[in-house]
């Protein structure tokens, strides 16, 4: 015992010793001690004598062990070495509970550092795949897919992806947009379906599912209204995907827009017909949105070109001839159209939103425009004129100039028609503004997921209230707690209950303020 003990602690303090010279150190010992057993020694003194040699050069060392190389070896991806890791500590009590605590404190290290990072969110949730990938290797092929591994590695992932409140959740709506846009051509169908599946252990993962959900739904009908969606197949792929994870009631109103994108394409084949007759120059496609399905689009008065206006108002009489009692709004905010142009060195087709084909639309009357004189002629809102020159005039297709040049737009700044503009493509698309998200945009869809959250408060407390009738403030914290799918404080459930107290759905204990009462 004593050689074995001093032989153990030599080797460990050895500062050339690495962790994989010493296990395999260690299973090359126990190999030879049985070896010797088995031709020398008496039977009886097997166990004793290789507990012993357990005991002092694993047992001992269990924390050293540990501390000393599991991080190098789960870095470098050495499974061959962690397996033997494994297998040495199964032999000692205690041994892979300390591994598994270990195995854990590190997912939840490196996994923090990657979440927590705000200068990596754009390769956020690439990186965790991997590093996810990479985890489930060593739980499957070094530690056997013991149960004990594969439950704390999922624990460390919900634990750390939620360090960082929403925007994990943000970030892989985006990444999955990305991967369901026209354009993409990394992987084929069968790549895309498995790297969604991957996607969903994510989602599976984060608590603020709602959050996702607003990204995702405001990206979906992007790509569908401006026409960037790669495949049909890969869109209802993914939505199955969400609905089986989360409910039809998740995926209800993502499931409403390709019914209205369906029902809009029937109606526009109609309209089309109906349209011979007015012998219009534009060929007009309208998508008819139900209200409650999409985005909240801020709406948007805009002066349309008097052909667009023509058409809008015969759409309107051929749709409520057929649909008496509804009502159109009309969006302009995701329009998008075709323009034929005419430039010294040929014929072009240039894809462009609604904002885009208005200011083009005016160099038919006149060759140099100021910054004023656009928005007075388009009524476009300040900071969307500026966006919608910027990319006419300073992008890669710049079909009009600047003066003076520069990429920001000011208000003294003149614009002219570039009559030299020549591209390779015969059609040119210039509209990919469209679906870059604007930060208001970004900010307005936070907002309206934390609006949206203090309805479900609000609900949920009422709801508990109504059926208890008289609750403690704690029991209320608790049973709020368990019905609400999203992540809450209690500081802000406070301040909910307070607002339903200052409306009348509740009202607090004569004799006892941390106690109340619903107020039927």
């Amino acid at each position: 015992e004593k050689v074995f003990h001093q032989e153990g602690l030599r080797l460990m303090l050895d500062p050339t010793m690495t962790v994989p010279n010493y296990l395999s150190h260690v299973d090359r010992r126990l190999k030879s001690e049985f070896d010797r057993l088995m031709v020398y020694l008496d039977p009886s003194t097997r166990k004793p004598l290789i507990t012993i040699v357990e005991t002092e050069l694993i047992h001992a060392h269990v924390d050293g062990v540990l501390a000393k190389g599991l991080d190098e070896l789960l870095d470098g991806s050495r499974l061959q070495e962690l397996c033997l890791l494994h297998t040495l500590f199964g032999r000692v009590k205690g041994g892979l509970d300390a591994l598994c605590k270990a195995f854990n404190d590190y997912v939840k290290r490196r996994g923090t550092s990657l979440v927590m990072d705000s200068e990596r969110d754009k390769s956020m949730v690439a990186d965790l795949l991997s590093f996810k990938e990479k985890t489930d290797l060593v739980v499957d092929e070094s530690f056997r897919h013991g149960e004990k591994f594969v439950n704390t590695l999922k624990e460390a992932f919900e634990v750390f992806i939620n360090r960082r409140a929403n925007k994990p959740a943000e970030l892989i709506a985006k990444f999955v947009d990305s991967k369901l846009r026209a354009g993409n051509k990394e992987t084929t169908e069968e790549e895309l379906d498995i790297l969604l599946d991957k996607v969903m252990v994510l989602f599976r993962f984060i608590q603020g599912k709602d959050v996702f959900e607003a990204f995702y739904k405001k990206d979906l009908a992007k790509r569908l209204l401006v026409g960037k969606s790669a495949s049909v197949d890969a869109e209802k792929s993914m939505l199955s995907k969400l609905k089986q994870e989360c409910g039809a009631g998740y995926t209800g109103k993502m499931e409403g827009m390709f019914k209205d994108m369906d029902v809009s394409h029937d109606i526009s084949l109609n309209f089309k017909t109906h349209a011979q007759k007015l012998n219009s120059s534009i060929d007009l496609t309208v998508n008819i949105l139900t209200m409650g399905y999409w985005p909240t689009y801020s709406p948007v008065q805009v002066v349309l070109h008097p052909e667009m206006v023509r058409l809008q108002q015969a759409f309107g009489q051929f749709y409520l001839g057929k649909h008496s009692g509804r009502r159109l709004h009309w969006q302009s905010t995701l329009g998008h159209c075709v323009l034929k142009a005419s430039f010294d060195k040929g014929k072009k087709e240039l894809q462009v939103s609604l904002f885009q084909s208005l200011v083009l639309l005016l160099f038919n009357s006149g060759d140099v425009f100021t910054y004023k004189e656009i928005q007075q002629a388009t009524s476009i809102e300040d900071a969307e004129l500026r966006r919608t020159l910027q990319s006419l005039a300073c992008g890669k297709a710049r079909v009009i100039n600047k003066q003076p040049k520069g990429k920001d737009i000011e208000n003294d700044d003149q614009f002219t028609f570039n009559g030299d503009f020549q591209h390779k493509l015969f059609r040119i698309k210039i509209n990919q503004i469209q679906m870059k998200e604007t930060p208001e945009e970004n900010t307005n869809t936070t907002e309206r997921v934390f609006q949206d959250r203090q309805y479900q408060v609000d609900a949920a407390i009422v709801r508990i209230m109504k059926m208890r009738r008289v609750l403690s403030h704690n029991d209320l914290l608790a049973e709020c707690f368990g019905q609400l799918k999203f992540p809450v404080k209690a500081a802000d459930l406070k301040k909910r209950i307070e607002s339903l107290i200052d409306r009348d759905y509740m009202e607090r204990a004569e004799n006892n303020t941390n106690e109340y009462h619903y107020v039927a």
